[in-house]
């Protein structure tokens, strides 16, 4: 290069305005740095508040509607949907007016044997889910409080069984471990109205090889005050199930076998009575409220089924209430009496394909068994009625259900809209994977450009 194009070339580039790579640069990765910012953080909030938008997760608990008079019965359940919220998952879900269990979609896994529960809000149509892990009957083995905010499951191991306290308006579980010592199960089997006290069912065994087990039933105060045990006897296969309590908690009635028991609530046994065939204690809603005790039976050679009173301390028979026959069921189940002396009861439906014949004499507790229902409904009884009123329907497989006191007390019923589409941990998930893509995908921008261009 001769010196005058080297002078040349250097007066032309004296010419050309600066460029300040370095300040590019950083205002660029700060630039960069604030967008991403402003992208993490719109997905936080799409995160926290997805759960509350999906019409099957539900908003939080709300003030009750106008024109509403509290907790009421809706008038036909729906099944949970994908990712459905749990029970203490937030928002809490309140005080539920029913739970329900079956073989149903939403009700099954792959681990948990038909033993998810569902749970409906008391006055709004919120869904949550409970996972037992096994099959558990809800209104036989998982049970709802009177009040509705708690439920009680069976829990633990043979070597530490215990009830499961789910409160469903603080979002917590309270553990409590059985009062039998060498139990190896429990499960409750009633609350008490006041919803202080749980009768609870333990198994023993009766000798050191475990070829025999014996039945135990107490009365466990909830606050810490111990515990009543009601009676032990060699295991049967009906054995303290239903528990039915007195309107003021002072009495208890259970069966055992093919009696019917009843005690005191400070385990003071009272008197007890032979049950005939193909009859059984109604429910835990058996006492009535003049103080007589209700039993279900099957009419001979059919399936109408009548609800009967007797003498609870004589167990003579009183005869059958004034209340309409249900017929074309396996059996039913007595929840409770609402205000205008009706009758609230279960319906089991059967299913066509079971070989069994429920116009034949059958155990009690076979005539509700997932395996012989198809569905279940919820009626009421109305004195004087020609015919009983369906006030809830159930889909199919949905085959067990448990209504709280207080809103078979309250004889309330109103429109149901159960949820659809998906439920807010559908929602909350999809935001956190939304969340890490988007998070890589801005981080490898950023990596990019500070490598700057290839070539």
């Amino acid at each position: 290069m001769s010196v005058r194009l080297r002078e040349a070339l250097r007066e032309a580039a004296a010419d050309v305005p600066a460029y300040r790579v370095h300040e590019r640069a950083v205002r660029t990765a700060r630039r960069t740095r604030r967008r991403m910012a402003a992208g993490v953080a719109a997905v936080l909030v799409l995160v926290a508040l997805v759960p509350l938008v999906g019409r099957g997760g539900g908003p939080g608990p709300e003030p009750t509607p106008a024109g509403t008079d509290g907790p009421a019965l809706p008038d036909r359940i729906g099944l949970p949907v994908f990712g459905a919220l749990h029970a203490t998952d937030r928002p809490r879900l309140g005080p539920a007016s029913l739970i329900f269990s079956g073989q149903a979609r939403g009700l099954t896994g792959l681990l948990d044997e038909n033993g998810t529960i569902g749970i409906v809000g008391a006055e709004a149509d919120r869904y949550r889910t409970h996972e037992v892990g096994y099959e558990a009957p809800a209104g036989e083995e998982v049970l709802l409080s009177p009040d509705g905010r708690r439920i009680a499951v069976p829990g633990g191991s043979s070597e530490h069984p215990r009830i499961d306290l789910v409160d469903l308006v603080k979002g917590v579980q309270r553990h409590l471990p059985s009062v039998v010592p060498g139990s190896v199960t429990s499960q409750p089997a009633g609350w008490a109205p006041d919803g202080k006290s749980l009768v609870v069912r333990d198994v023993v065994p009766a000798n050191p090889e475990g070829s025999a087990y014996r039945d135990v039933l107490s009365l466990v105060r909830l606050d810490g005050g111990g515990a009543v045990r009601l009676i032990e006897t060699e295991q049967l296969p009906i054995f303290g199930n239903p528990v039915a309590f007195s309107a003021d908690g002072s009495r208890l009635a259970w069966r055992v076998g093919d009696k019917v028991l009843i005690a005191g609530s400070d385990g003071r046994s009272i008197s007890s009575f032979p049950l005939p065939p193909d009859t059984g204690l109604a429910g835990k809603g058996a006492w009535l409220p003049d103080g007589t005790l209700a039993l279900v039976g099957r009419d001979p050679d059919s399936t109408r089924w009548r609800v009967r009173h007797v003498d609870p301390a004589t167990g003579r028979d009183l005869g059958a209430l004034a209340l309409p026959a249900v017929t074309g069921v396996t059996t039913i189940r007595l929840l409770g009496w609402r205000p205008d002396g009706s009758a609230l009861v279960v319906a089991y439906r059967p299913e066509p394909a079971a070989p069994t014949r429920f116009d034949q004499p059958l155990e009690m507790d076979q005539r509700t068994a997932y395996g012989n229902v198809r569905s279940v409904a919820v009626l009421a009884l109305v004195p004087g009625a020609a015919a009983p009123t369906t006030v809830l329907t159930a889909p199919e497989q949905v085959l067990a259900i448990d209504v709280a006191d207080q809103v078979v007390h309250s004889g309330r019923v109103r429109d149901a809209d159960p949820p659809w589409g998906v439920g807010g941990r559908f929602w909350w998930w999809t935001g956190l994977v939304a969340l890490v893509l988007l998070a890589g995908f801005l981080v490898r921008r950023v990596v990019t450009r500070a490598r700057g261009p290839r070539g």
